[in-house]
């Protein structure tokens, strides 16, 4: 469909967070980079945003410095069903149309409403004790917190249905029987829900050794049951498939400021000085695909956590990337963050 593409045009020196809001907003996933007189200079799209990310871009960096600034655009007047077979051959979602390098329309591929399906397995980590979010998980484990009026666990059941996965697996340890009896066998959301027990806690990875050898020969998206994100879990498939990665972390930009003034020096000569220096790193996000070659490596009842299985892969030389997540993202371990999600879940319409 053409849309008003205007409700996508940003300036290049608006930074990476104006165009992520307008890119929520919008949801078309891309944004038209454009100067005053309407040419087009570039679109930013999610993958543009990420890569910079990767190049130590930060949220307050123009879009200019993420920009693709040769994208594939069409000639106003072009006949629908050819952009629809150039967008479906070169996989793009949208093509701006240009008159005299002006841009005049956005012609959109809508696959909101394709009913896409994947069977790949999303396996959901639910056992453990919860420990600092006690009293509250005394009686109760903590993917079952309510946040809303939702439990965790099915704020984040709900997030992979709406992408249009279907094939769920839990792991359990810490009073399995709430949760089991609470999502069942998934027949109440049109899924099928599957649980794998340990016996005693193994680890981020080792429950991999726990799964049913008959699982389908696709990649698996691992996640921690009391996570609350927006990510969108297509383009994680999407990436790690068109990656051809044997595992995907998705890491979480941090930064921290040191409070003291950091002194470079040569002996006992100073050779420079920076006062009270941001440092930028990336950090693990609790979500994974790993192939069916990683996931097998696990053995039953092996205990393991999953940045000790990515490394042995890395040692291998075989191909763990990263996945850099700037959409929403909490970690719901202690009293805070689960106070935090309850304001969280409504502004950002989570359920």
């Amino acid at each position: 469909m053409s849309t008003s593409w205007k409700n996508t045009a940003i300036a290049p020196d608006s930074s990476i967070r104006d165009a992520l809001l307008l890119l929520d907003k919008e949801a078309l996933r891309i944004a038209l980079v454009v100067d005053g007189n309407d040419q087009l200079l570039g679109v930013l799209t999610d993958g543009d945003i990420r890569r910079g990310l990767l190049r130590n871009c930060t949220l307050q960096s123009p879009v200019s410095d993420v920009m693709n600034t040769k994208p594939l655009t069409a000639e106003a007047g072009t006949p629908r069903r050819d952009l629809v077979k150039l967008m479906t051959r070169k996989k793009l979602l949208s093509i701006p149309l240009l008159k005299d390098g002006k841009v005049v329309g956005l012609e959109t591929l809508q696959t909101a409403d394709d009913g896409a399906q994947y069977d790949n397995p999303v396996f959901l980590m639910a056992g453990g004790f919860g420990s600092r979010l006690k009293p509250l998980t005394d009686a109760c484990p903590k993917p079952m917190l309510k946040v809303g009026d939702k439990p965790i666990l099915e704020i984040v059941l709900n997030s992979f249905i709406r992408a249009g996965f279907h094939n769920f697996y839990i792991s359990l340890h810490y009073m399995p029987e709430q949760i089991q009896a609470y999502f069942g066998d998934g027949s109440r959301w049109n899924v099928s829900i599957s649980y794998i027990y340990e016996q005693e806690p193994l680890g981020t990875g080792g429950a991999l050794g726990l799964l049913p050898d008959n699982l389908p020969d696709l990649p698996l998206i691992l996640m921690n049951g009391d996570l609350l994100t927006t990510i969108d879990f297509e383009q994680l498939l999407q990436f790690h498939n068109k990656q051809q990665a044997d595992a995907t972390m998705c890491v979480r930009d941090y930064e921290y400021q040191i409070p003291f003034g950091v002194i470079n020096g040569d002996g006992n000569k100073v050779t420079g000085m920076i006062e009270k220096p941001i440092q930028r790193l990336f950090v693990n996000a609790g979500i994974y695909v790993v192939s069916p070659k990683v996931r097998k490596q696990v053995k039953a009842n092996q205990r393991i956590d999953m940045p000790t299985l990515l490394e042995q892969n890395i040692e291998k030389n075989n191909a763990v990337l990263m996945f850099p997540i700037h959409e929403y993202w909490l970690d719901i371990g202690r009293i805070d963050d689960y106070q935090r999600a309850q304001i969280d879940v409504v502004n950002l319409g989570l359920f």
